[in-house]
């Protein structure tokens, strides 16, 4: 076990917490499969949409991709349009976990590269997004993980100290961003082996409820 003290736990949310795909609404808009990768390769770009968790208005990001493809107009503001599809589900086991420790008296708060206005439009879906103490939203500060700045931003907001801090995110780079400020963290693929990794930190949430996939503000229902 390590011998570490770990005082405050910052959850990541999307793949961590919530479900996302981009592909979900897309298999229906573009059915075609090499048009549709065509279309996410080259017009609504991961590096495209990572600038609305930068802070940047879909109203601006819409219109460059607009002005360069004006004949993908329809496709790509579906993008936002459809978000809510994107995001089906909650991961049921990963939040029992965040909310046991939360009941357990543990310091939760949440660190995310989210824009601002699905931010808010997730939290009233998912309701347990309310329950950390708090959260700091990439698009809100202006920030992007793993840029070491939004992980010292968040420790200053919340008064973490970086060495009792431990991280939580699906994302290597994310996860290595986080070592960088000070952080321990730990990469994210299931909720069996983030018991265990929390485990070896002296850290033991109560046992897991029945495994399942929580749906918007339900309970577990499917295998996640």
């Amino acid at each position: 076990m390590n011998s570490i003290e770990i005082r405050h736990i910052v959850f990541d949310i999307g793949k961590v917490l919530i479900h996302y795909d981009p592909q979900l609404p897309f298999s229906r808009i573009i059915p075609d499969e090499a048009e549709r990768q065509w279309f996410f390769a080259n017009v609504c770009t991961h590096e495209w949409n990572i600038e609305q968790d930068r802070g940047r208005s879909w109203a601006e990001a819409e219109a460059l991709l607009i002005r360069d493809h004006p004949d993908r107009e329809e496709h790509i503001r579906a993008f936002r349009r459809h978000w809510h599809e994107m995001v089906p589900h909650a991961y049921g086991e990963t939040v029992t976990i965040m909310e046991n420790l939360i009941a357990a008296g543990r310091d939760v708060t949440m660190l995310t590269n989210f824009a601002s206005d699905t931010f808010r439009e997730a939290q009233q879906r998912f309701p347990f997004l309310k329950l950390p103490r708090g959260v700091t939203v990439s698009g809100d500060v202006r920030l992007i993980k793993p840029d070491v700045a939004i992980y010292r931003t968040h420790a200053e907001a919340f008064d973490l100290e970086p060495a009792a801090t431990l991280f939580i995110d699906d994302s290597v780079a994310n996860v290595e961003g986080a070592r960088a400020a000070g952080w321990h963290a730990v990469h994210f693929t299931d909720a069996h082996r983030l018991r265990s990794d929390l485990a070896s930190y002296g850290i033991e949430p109560a046992p897991l409820a029945a495994s399942g996939m929580a749906s918007a503000g339900g309970s577990s229902a499917r295998p996640s």
